[in-house]
C-alpha cells in the first residue's frame, strides 16, 4: 500500500529577531498521482531565503527548492550585515500511497483495578495504523488533555502494518467521578476516535 514516506521541511534564513515558521498540516496522506498542496506562513518577515527540504526516515534533510525576498530600493542608506540566522519549522509528514489509508483500528483499555489504589490512574490507546507515524490527542468532556500524555513511537508489525501505544495518566478521582475520555488518532485525514469512563467498564 505504502510509496512513499518523508518529512518536508521549510528553513528560513537571513531573518532577525525571534521568528515562527508555522507549517501545515502536520500529516498529509494523498495516492499516488494526487497533488499534495502543504502550508507554510512566515509571518511578517519581509527580508528572508526560504527553502522546502525532504527527509526520508532514516535519512538527512535533501533541498527540494528556495526561495529568496527581499525589499528593493534604488539607493538604500543603512548598514549591510551578513545573517546566518536560521529557523526551522516542524515539518509536514507526507504520505503517499498506492490507495486509500485503512482508518486506524483502536483498543482502549481502562485504568487497572489495583491502579486505583494508589495515586495514579492509567488509560492506554493502543492503535494499528496503515504508516509509521500518526497524530494522537486526548481529549476529557472537559476539553483537550496534553498533561499526563506519553505516546510511543509506531512500530512495524509482522503483517506490514503498524503499531503505536499512546498512554494518559490521570488522577484516580477523575476516573471515579465518571469523566469521559477520549483517544483520537489520525493518519492524515483519516480519523478514528474512541471514548471511555467508568460506567462502560464492569465492576
Amino acid at each position: 500500500m505504502l510509496g512513499t514516506l518523508c518529512t518536508l521541511i521549510t528553513l528560513l534564513s537571513c531573518v532577525s529577531g525571534v521568528t515562527v515558521v508555522t507549517q501545515k498540516p502536520p500529516v498529509l496522506a494523498v495516492s499516488k498521482g494526487e497533488t499534495a498542496t502543504m502550508d507554510c506562513n512566515l509571518g511578517t518577515v519581509t527580508d528572508y531565503g526560504a527553502g522546502w527540504y525532504k527527509q526520508v526516515p532514516g535519512g538527512v534533510p535533501q533541498f527540494v527548492l528556495g526561495f529568496h525576498h527581499e525589499l528593493s530600493c534604488s539607493f538604500c542608506t543603512g548598514v549591510y550585515m551578513i545573517c546566518i540566522t536560521v529557523v526551522f519549522g516542524q515539518g509536514t509528514k507526507l504520505i503517499v500511497a498506492d490507495s486509500s489509508l485503512a482508518a486506524p483500528s483502536l483498543s482502549l483499555l481502562p485504568p487497572s483495578s489495583e491502579e486505583l489504589k494508589t495515586d495514579k490512574a492509567t488509560l492506554a490507546c493502543l492503535a494499528q495504523i496503515a504508516v509509521g507515524f500518526a497524530d494522537v490527542s486526548w481529549t476529557s468532556n472537559e476539553g483537550p488533555v496534553t498533561d499526563g500524555v506519553f505516546t510511543s513511537s509506531a512500530k512495524q508489525q509482522p503483517d506490514k502494518s503498524f503499531g503505536l501505544s499512546s498512554f494518559l495518566t490521570i488522577k484516580p478521582s477523575q476516573w471515579i467521578s465518571g469523566r469521559v475520555f477520549s483517544c483520537k488518532v489520525s493518519v492524515g485525514s483519516t480519523v478514528t476516535e474512541k471514548s471511555i469512563s467508568k460506567s462502560d467498564c464492569s465492576e
